[in-house]
């Protein structure tokens, strides 16, 4: 079974950037589409970015298209989340999963497409 683990959160200003980071171990990483969720203190879990098995099909939540990019690297069983221009409202803890069925567009943002997910890594934005 495939077990994920998020890193590279922490503090930024507005403005900013920051790369996370979500590897995996164990399983076939390569066979699997993966996303990107956030959650804010109090509020539900929100879809922000997947990305097929092969990288060739990307999905972005309305609230990051244009600011944020997933990438992966299969030989390095990771998926990436590159956010720039950060904003106050995206603080929160990031998650990422492993989605087990196919989807496009905004079909993908739907959460309990998604499984094996990791422990999260904190994102805070000040203003």
């Amino acid at each position: 079974q495939v077990q994920l683990v998020e890193s590279g959160g922490g503090l930024v200003q507005a403005g900013g950037s920051l790369r996370l980071s979500c590897t995996a171990s164990g399983g076939t990483f390569s066979n699997y589409a993966m996303g990107w969720f956030r959650q804010a203190p109090g509020k539900e879990r929100e879809f922000v970015a997947a990305i097929s098995w092969s990288g060739s099909s990307i999905t972005y939540g309305d609230a990051v298209k244009g600011r944020f990019t997933i990438s992966r690297d299969n030989a390095k069983r990771t998926v990436y989340l590159q956010m720039s221009s950060l904003k106050p409202e995206d603080t929160g803890v990031y998650f990422c999963a492993r989605r087990y069925r196919n989807c496009s567009g905004s079909g993908c943002y739907d959460i309990t497409m998604y499984v094996n997910w990791g422990q999260g890594t904190q994102v805070t934005v000040s203003s």
